[in-house]
C-alpha cells in the first residue's frame, strides 16, 4: 500500500461517525492527533498543503513580474526615449565636426552620454518620486509603484550608470567631454530638479542641459579641442531655442497635471489664456528660425541650408502663431509634434549642406575612393531631380534646348548648385 493510500484510509476512518462515536474519548483522542497524522501522511505523501499552493503561486507571479518588468523597468528610470533623443544629437555633433569618422570614438562617446543621461533620469525619479505620486502621467513609475524598485536600488542603478558613462567617456574620448557629460548629470539631477518646484526658470537650466549633448559629441570628434568654435555655437545653440516650444507647448496641455505635482513652470503659473506661454512659443520659435542664416552668414554652411531653413522655419512659425491665436490644447499638440520632426530635419539639412563636411571628404586621403564614387552617383542621382525643378539653379545658369541645366557639368559652378555635393569643386580626384 502507498503512502497516499495511507493517507485517505486515516482521514476516512476519523471522519466516518459510524465507526467513531461523535462524542466518544476514543474520537476526540484521534481528531486530537489528526492534524499530525495529516501531516506525516503529506510529507510521505508530498502532498502540499493549501497554504504552501499559495505561497508557491505567488513565489511564480513575483519570478514572472520580475523577469518581464525589470529591463522595463530600467528602461522607465533611464527615460529610454529621452536618453536616445539625447544621443541622437550627441552623434550629430561628432558627425558634424569632421571627416574621417573614429567609430571607436563615436561609439564611446554615444554610450558615455547614453549611460550619463540614465544616471540622470533615474536620480531626478528618486529626487520627484513624490511629486510624481500625485500627477497622472506619473503615478506608474517604477519609483511611485514600487513594483520592482525600491529607492536604494534606484539609487544603485544611477550610481552605476553614471560611474559607467564618466568612465567611457574619459578612456574612450577625452577629459573635456568627460567633463561636460558628469557636469550635465550635476546639472539635470541637481540645479534643474531643485528649479523644478520653485521658480519658472527651470526650463532655461534645463535647455542647457539639452544644449551640452551636441557639444559633446564635436569636442569628442575633435579630441577635446572645439568647445568655442562657431560650430559648437550653432548647434548648441540651436538645441537651446528648440526646446523652448517643444517644451512649453507640452507643459501647457499639462498644466494641470504639473500644477497637482506642484512645479512651478511658465504654463502653470500663466493665466487661462495663456498669453505668457502663447509669447514665449512665438518668440523662440522666430529666434530659432533665424539659426540656419546664421550658420550661413558664418561660413558653416552652404546658402541653400538658409533657403531650406525659409521653408523648414516657415511652417514652425505657422503652427506657433495658430497657437497664439487659439491657445487650445490642440494647438499647443500640433506645436509639440511639430518640433518632433523639426530637429531631425534640421539635424539632416545641416550635415547636407556643412561646408566643413564636404572639405573632409574632399581632403581626406584614407577615404576609399571606390566608397566615395559609389556615394557620389546614388547621392547625384537624387541630387539632379532637385535641380531640375530648382527655380534657383534655372534662373543662375538657364537650360539647354532639352531641358537639362547648363551648370550640369560646370564644376566652377558646384557652390552655387543646391545642395551642396558631398563631393567638392575638383570633380576628378574621384574619377577613375
Amino acid at each position: 500500500m502507498t503512502s497516499n493510500s495511507i493517507y485517505q484510509r486515516v482521514r476516512y476512518l476519523c471522519s466516518d461517525q459510524r465507526i467513531l462515536g461523535h462524542g466518544s474519548a476514543l474520537c476526540h483522542f484521534v481528531r486530537g492527533r489528526q492534524q499530525n497524522v495529516f501531516s506525516s501522511a503529506r510529507y510521505f505523501a508530498h502532498v502540499p498543503s493549501d497554504e504552501e499552493k499559495r505561497k508557491d503561486e505567488a513565489t511564480k507571479v513575483d519570478k514572472e513580474i520580475t523577469a518581464m518588468e525589470y529591463a522595463h523597468t530600467i528602461s522607465e528610470l533611464s527615460k529610454a526615449r529621452l536618453s536616445a533623443l539625447v544621443v541622437s544629437t550627441s552623434s550629430f555633433g561628432y558627425l558634424a565636426a569632421t571627416v574621417p569618422i573614429s567609430y571607436s570614438t563615436l561609439a564611446a562617446a554615444s554610450l558615455g552620454t547614453a549611460l550619463c543621461s540614465s544616471s540622470a533620469s533615474c536620480l531626478n525619479q528618486i529626487f520627484e518620486q513624490d511629486r510624481d505620486a500625485r500627477m497622472k502621467r506619473t503615478a506608474k513609475r517604477p519609483l511611485v509603484t514600487k513594483k520592482v524598485f525600491s529607492t536604494n536600488g534606484a539609487y544603485a542603478l544611477a550610481a552605476t550608470t553614471g560611474l559607467a558613462g564618466g568612465t567611457t567617456l574619459y578612456f574612450g574620448t577625452d577629459p573635456i567631454t568627460t567633463a561636460l557629460g558628469v557636469g550635465n548629470i550635476a546639472m539635470y539631477a541637481g540645479a534643474y530638479t531643485f528649479l523644478k518646484p520653485r521658480s519658472e526658470w527651470n526650463t532655461w537650466v534645463g535647455a542647457i542641459v539639452g544644449a551640452v549633448p551636441p557639444v559633446m559629441g564635436y569636442v569628442a570628434a575633435n579630441n577635446g579641442s572645439g568647445l568655442f568654435d562657431i560650430e559648437a555655437a550653432i548647434i548648441g545653440g540651436t538645441l537651446f531655442l528648440w526646446q523652448f516650444p517643444h517644451f512649453f507647448a507640452l507643459s501647457w496641455m499639462h498644466r494641470k497635471d504639473y500644477a497637482r505635482g506642484g512645479f512651478q513652470m511658465v504654463a502653470t503659473n500663466d493665466t487661462e489664456k495663456g498669453c505668457a506661454t502663447a509669447d514665449l512659443i512665438t518668440k523662440y520659435t522666430y529666434y530659432l528660425s533665424t539659426m540656419p542664416i546664421l550658420s550661413t552668414l558664418s561660413g558653416v554652411t552652404n546658402s541653400m541650408f538658409a533657403i531650406e531653413g525659409l521653408f523648414l522655419n516657415g511652417y514652425a512659425i505657422y503652427v506657433a502663431r495658430k497657437f497664439n491665436e487659439e491657445r487650445s490644447n490642440g494647438s499647443a499638440r500640433k506645436v509639440f509634434l511639430t518640433s518632433l520632426w523639426y530637429l531631425p530635419c534640421w539635424m539632416i539639412l545641416f550635415l547636407l549642406h556643412s561646408k566643413k563636411w564636404r572639405e573632409g571628404i574632399e581632403n581626406d586621403e584614407n577615404i576609399d575612393e571606390d566608397l566615395i564614387d559609389i556615394l557620389k552617383k546614388k547621392v547625384d542621382g537624387i541630387r539632379q531631380k532637385g535641380r531640375e525643378n530648382c527655380p534657383h539653379e534655372v534662373l543662375a545658369f538657364g537650360v539647354d534646348k532639352e531641358g537639362h541645366l547648363q551648370s550640369e557639368n560646370n564644376s566652377e559652378n558646384l557652390e552655387k548648385q543646391c545642395p551642396v555635393p558631398l563631393v567638392g569643386r575638383n570633380t576628378d580626384k574621384h574619377t577613375s
